[in-house]
């Protein structure tokens, strides 16, 4: 089953070695917004992203190509600043596999509106873990780790502590840093705040969350739908927990972003009193999509 071996490491602690990277990432440069540039300097630009991402070993583990992790970067330049420095912005995403199921459930998806970058073309993007080398290569291992780290938090109780910490120490890293993302102080929603709120043991259950709703909800619902989805509807009561602690937290904004379609997915075939239990908390904890969780109540009328 795909990434099971994954799990078995995890969850027996085995450590192969190898030279299998870790992810599938595609990557998208768009520069639309950008007049008079060399195109093939972007064109370049996304070989090379795509080239870091996915040739590059971020982990100790053995992967087979099918065990890879997906995940997408769109990379939107809105500005050049000069030949060679850009701003626009960075979208990421993560997926996984379901078992016993062809289908993908989305982890991340998320904006991040603070890409700065400089970009020589044919240069090497080089990355070094022990100083503020370059941000646009701290930028990309920052969120390889944030994705490495999201993905393991899903196949083990928090089994993505590593690599969130690995994150973490770019985040310090760059705290001289004159491009903006990497302090606390200048947005409650930055690549500062999210690795911060998944490593700050006040918001552990947003963790506990993302193994229960994963491991003991989708993976279980091919066989075991309506266990599956009490399961899901209980990891939901973790978020609560969260949110009743600090509703402005920004990890919870990332949950939804990912998960608010599927939710409704999942509990549109609920019944009644289960669905209008989970209605009533992500009224409460994700009031912004609230339009789109009253969609769990059309299947009332079929």
């Amino acid at each position: 089953m795909k990434r099971l071996f994954i799990l078995v490491l995890i969850l027996t602690g085995a450590v192969l070695y190898g030279n299998s990277q870790e992810l599938r990432c595609r990557v998208s440069v768009q520069s639309t917004k950008i007049r008079g540039a060399n195109r093939n300097l972007f064109k370049t630009m996304q070989i090379d992203i795509t080239d870091f991402m996915n040739n590059r070993q971020w982990t100790e583990h053995k992967y087979t190509m099918d065990e890879r992790i997906e995940c997408n970067i769109f990379i939107k330049l809105e500005q050049q600043i000069s030949s060679d420095e850009f701003k626009g912005t960075i979208n990421v995403q993560l997926s996984r596999p379901v078992f016993g199921s062809t289908y993908t459930s989305s982890i991340l998806n998320i904006q991040d509106k603070d890409f700065h970058c400089r970009y020589v073309e044919f240069q090497p993007l080089e990355f070094s873990e022990n100083n503020n080398r370059d941000n646009l290569t701290n930028i990309l291992a920052y969120y390889a780790y944030i994705i490495l780290g999201m993905d393991y938090d899903s196949f083990s109780p928090e089994g993505g502590t590593q690599y969130f910490e690995k994150a973490q120490q770019i985040v310090s890293n760059s705290q001289n840093a004159r491009e903006k993302g990497w302090k606390s102080f200048e947005s409650e929603r930055n690549r500062y705040w999210l690795t911060e709120n998944l490593l700050n043991t006040s918001y552990s259950d947003y963790r506990t969350c993302l193994y229960d709703y994963h491991r003991k909800g989708l993976d279980i619902m091919s066989e075991k739908p309506e266990e599956g989805r009490a399961a899901i509807a209980e990891s939901i009561r973790l978020l609560q927990k969260v949110f009743r602690r600090r509703p402005s937290v920004y990890i919870l904004q990332v949950f939804f972003d990912a998960k608010k379609n599927e939710l409704v997915q999942v509990f549109s075939k609920s019944y009644p009193d289960e669905r209008n239990r989970v209605l009533n908390i992500l009224n409460e904890v994700d009031p912004s999509n609230g339009s789109i969780y009253e969609r769990i109540k059309e299947s009332e009328e079929i």
